[in-house]
């Protein structure tokens, strides 16, 4: 399969074929050039392309705190990496349970609903206190709940608003790395 963050880049760069396989056989199909800053203190992110800030997102971590044990619902601290990314094309506020689309799509702010919605970009720990995060499903993810965006609401996961969680999803590919600060 080709990796469409390399198609993409490829496009863009206007490279020969042979520069994109090589590119391929080296990195495979990991997004190197992006990474994500969360600050949980700030409940914000900072997106970085080659080292430069490209966008600025205002996000929830848990109300549980930092952690990564089991059963917290803690958000884990850390280096942790974009594993797989859920929701291409979905509408905006797609319903998703158990990282399927249901079918439903609800409002922003809809009354007493708080499904994981719009996209989802599932996180997997790249250190001994982040190394259950992917076990714990511990998500970037769009939430209908876009009032308390910039508080700590979560049960654990990277909430952000819809329309944000959609820039992010297009613009970071798989392997892109995430650090979560206290």
């Amino acid at each position: 399969m080709i990796c469409p963050h390399f198609f993409r880049t490829a496009l863009v760069g206007a490279l020969p074929l042979g520069a994109v396989l090589a590119a391929l056989l080296v990195t495979g199909c990991a997004d190197t050039r992006h990474r994500m800053v969360i600050s949980a203190s700030e409940q914000s992110m900072v997106v970085l392309r080659d080292g430069s800030p490209i966008a600025r997102y205002p996000v929830s971590t848990s109300k549980f705190g930092l952690g990564d044990r089991p059963g917290s619902f803690a958000t884990p601290t850390g280096t942790l990496v974009v594993k797989k990314k859920i929701g291409a094309g979905a509408a905006t506020g797609t319903v998703f349970k158990s990282r399927r689309a249901t079918g439903e799509v609800i409002a922003i702010d809809a009354p007493g609903r708080d499904p994981i919605v719009t996209r989802i970009l599932w996180l997997d720990g790249r250190e001994g206190r982040n190394r259950n995060a992917f076990g714990r499903c511990i998500y970037i993810h769009g939430t209908p709940e876009e009032r308390n965006i910039g508080l700590p609401v979560s049960f654990g996961c990277i909430r952000m608003r819809s329309r944000d969680v959609i820039e992010l999803y297009d613009t970071v590919g798989t392997g892109a790395r995430v650090t979560i600060a206290p």
